[in-house]
């Protein structure tokens, strides 16, 4: 590890291409300016902490959100004792995507709006755990793409149940009002879900326990370096 001194946290350097960049405004993009902050490896110096993107999809009832709840403890209790923060998409639904339906449009906007949170989170050097269907595959490939132009590492986590599967468990009986014709445009009955074609992560959901899907992912998360945190010694700070 090499020793690097502790950026001036009241400077406000230009940040390269490949940090911060500019997000696209769709009205008055004239009058807009990307306001300059720290960079991404200056704030992971700062915090002793990477910043990234667990991203899991998967059909309601894949177990998504109770695997994500468990990782989001996992983290933040010792001994990783790290910054995390679940991100899930029916909390998400009852505030800042309050306005949105599930037609594709609908969808779309959904993930692009978590995909910046999370962005955003794992730029404040935190671990953001989505927990989101994100039914196509286009949606999900924008959300990586952003985090990459970010310089931010994303990780997706495919929970794979069939449909079957999911309907025989269907905890909220959505699955059922589905096939009744009370829920339009209900993924994978009425509406598609692409599968992921090169998630870092696939968790069998038919045959894993809570317990071993996490296991799992801080497996893979440990061997990328990813949970490795700084340490503070005398007249700077020792990079990860």
């Amino acid at each position: 590890m090499s020793t690097s001194t502790a950026p001036d946290p009241t400077s406000t350097p230009n940040p390269p291409p490949s940090s911060n960049p500019p997000i696209t405004a769709t009205t008055n993009q004239n009058n807009l300016t990307w306001s300059p902050s720290l960079t991404h490896p200056q704030r992971s110096l700062l915090r002793r902490q990477k910043g990234l993107t667990i991203w899991l999809t998967g059909l309601s009832a894949s177990g998504k959100s109770t695997i994500a709840s468990a990782l989001e403890t996992t983290l933040l209790f010792p001994p990783h004792s790290l910054s995390a923060y679940r991100l899930d998409g029916d909390n998400i639904r009852h505030g800042l995507n309050a306005d949105l339906g599930f037609s594709p449009s609908d969808r779309e906007e959904n993930i692009r709006r978590i995909a910046h949170v999370a962005a955003l989170f794992a730029d404040a050097c935190t671990l953001a755990i989505t927990s989101f269907i994100s039914p196509y595959r286009a949606d999900r490939e924008t959300a990586r793409k952003l985090h990459a132009e970010r310089g931010l590492e994303f990780v997706e986590v495919w929970v794979d149940v069939s449909v079957e599967e999911a309907e025989r468990r269907d905890p909220k009986g959505l699955y059922k009002k589905a096939r009744k014709g009370e829920l339009k445009e209900f993924t994978g009955i009425s509406a598609p879900y692409e599968e992921p074609e090169s998630a870092e992560i696939r968790i069998r959901g038919g045959e894993t326990s809570v317990e071993e899907a996490v296991k799992q992912i801080v497996r893979f998360l440990e061997g990328k370096g990813y949970l490795q945190k700084g340490e503070v010694q005398e007249g700077g700070l020792v990079e990860m």
